[in-house]
C-alpha cells in the first residue's frame, strides 16, 4: 500500500474521531453549524463540477436541491406527520403510506435529481455561456413554482413540517467524504480529463473525438446527483421545507462557494465551504444593536461579508486555490523547507 494511501486512510479516520468527539461534547448551535459546513461542501462540490471542470456557466442547482429535499422528506416522513401536513388536501395515495429508512431515500433522492437533470439537460446543453444560465436559471424557478402548486403532492406553499431530524455529523461528514472521494476519483479519470478539456476548448475537445453531448449531460447528471443528496441531508436537519427556502439566492451561495475557493479546485471548494459557513455565523452580532441607543441594522452582516469578499477576490483573483489541489507530497515538500533552512543556519 502506499505511503499517500495510508495517509489518506490515517486522515479520515482522525476525521471520524473528532466527529464523534464533537457530537457527544459540542451544543446543538455548534453543530448546526458543522453539519451546514459538510452540506455546503456537497453542494459545492456537486456545483464545481459543473461550472469549474466542465466549464458549464449552470444556475439551476436550486432545482436539484428542492427535488431532493422534497423526495427524501416524503420517503422519511411517518404516516401520521404527513396526515398532520396535508389537511388541506390530502396526500396522493401513492406517497401516503411509503415510509423509507434515510439512506435509500437519500439515495433515491440523487437519483431523481439525477433524472431530471438529463431531461432537461438534453437539450438545454445544447446553449452556451449566457443563454445556458438564462435556461438552467428559469429551470430552477420552474421547479419552484411547479413545487408550490402541487398541493397533494409538496403541500404547495405551506411546505413540509416535522420532518424527521435524521441528518447529523455523522451523515453529514460520511456523505461529504465519499463525495470528495468519487469527485477526486472522477476528476482523475479519463472522464475527468475530457471534462477539463470541454472546459478548455471545446472545438479542440471535439475535433480529438470527445463526445460534447455525452460528457456534458453525464457532467450534469452527477453534480444533479449529488445537489439532490445534499437537500436531502439538508431538509433533514433543517425539519421543514417550502418553495421559497429554494430560490435562486441558494444557487448563488453555492456558486459563491466555488468561486472564493476557486472554479476546478476540490480543495478550494471545501475550504471555502467551511470558510463562508463559518464567517456568515461569526458576523452575526452586526445585525444587532451593538450601541445603546443606536438602532439595531439588519443585512449590515451581509454587507461587511459582501466586502471582505470583494476584499479576497481583488488578491486572490482565481479565487483561494484556483486550480490548485491539496496533496500529501507537496505537504512533505512544504514542511521540509523550514527543517532544511534551520538545518543550514
Amino acid at each position: 500500500m502506499k505511503k499517500n494511501t495510508i495517509y489518506t486512510i490515517a486522515a479520515i479516520f482522525i476525521l471520524f474521531i473528532l466527529v464523534f468527539i464533537a457530537n457527544n461534547t459540542l451544543d446543538s448551535y455548534i453543530l448546526r453549524i458543522l453539519n451546514l459546513c459538510a452540506i455546503y461542501t456537497v453542494l459545492g462540490l456537486s456545483m464545481n463540477l459543473i461550472n469549474g471542470f466542465t466549464g458549464l456557466f449552470s444556475l439551476g442547482h436550486a432545482g436539484f436541491m428542492a427535488v431532493g429535499a422534497y423526495v427524501t422528506a416524503l420517503l422519511t416522513m411517518p404516516v401520521a406527520v404527513k396526515q398532520m401536513n396535508f389537511f388541506l388536501k390530502p396526500i396522493i395515495p401513492f406517497l401516503e403510506n411509503i415510509v423509507w429508512p434515510f439512506l435509500p431515500s437519500l439515495i433515491f433522492a440523487g437519483i431523481i435529481s439525477a433524472i431530471i437533470a438529463f431531461l432537461v439537460g438534453a437539450p438545454v446543453l445544447r446553449l452556451k455561456g449566457d443563454y445556458l444560465a438564462i435556461a438552467t436559471l428559469g429551470f430552477g424557478e420552474i421547479i419552484r413554482v411547479v413545487f408550490t402548486n402541487t398541493q397533494s403532492i409538496t403541500n404547495g406553499a405551506l411546505g413540509l413540517k416535522s420532518i424527521p431530524t435524521t441528518t447529523n455529523l455523522w451523515w453529514s461528514f460520511g456523505t461529504a467524504v465519499f463525495t470528495i472521494f468519487i469527485m477526486v476519483s472522477l476528476i482523475n479519470s479519463s472522464y475527468g480529463r475530457a471534462f477539463k478539456s470541454i472546459r478548455e476548448d471545446e472545438v479542440a475537445a471535439e475535433s480529438m473525438g470527445i463526445s460534447l453531448f455525452k460528457h456534458k449531460v453525464l457532467s450534469f447528471a452527477i453534480g444533479a446527483f449529488f445537489a439532490g443528496i445534499g437537500g436531502g441531508l439538508l431538509g433533514n436537519l433543517i425539519g421543514a421545507i417550502d418553495p421559497l427556502m429554494f430560490r435562486f439566492t441558494m444557487t448563488y451561495n453555492i456558486l459563491l462557494i466555488i468561486v472564493l475557493g476557486g472554479m476546478g479546485s476540490v480543495t478550494g471548494t471545501v475550504i471555502s465551504a467551511f470558510i463562508v459557513t463559518i464567517s456568515q455565523e461569526v458576523l452575526r452580532f452586526l445585525d444587532e444593536a451593538m450601541i445603546p441607543g443606536v438602532p439595531a441594522l439588519p443585512g449590515l452582516r451581509m454587507v461587511v461579508f459582501s466586502i471582505l469578499l470583494m476584499a479576497v477576490v481583488l488578491f486572490f483573483r482565481h479565487g483561494l486555490m484556483g486550480t490548485r489541489e491539496f496533496s500529501w507530497d507537496k505537504l512533505r515538500i512544504f514542511l521540509k523547507k523550514p527543517l532544511a533552512k534551520g538545518g543550514n543556519k
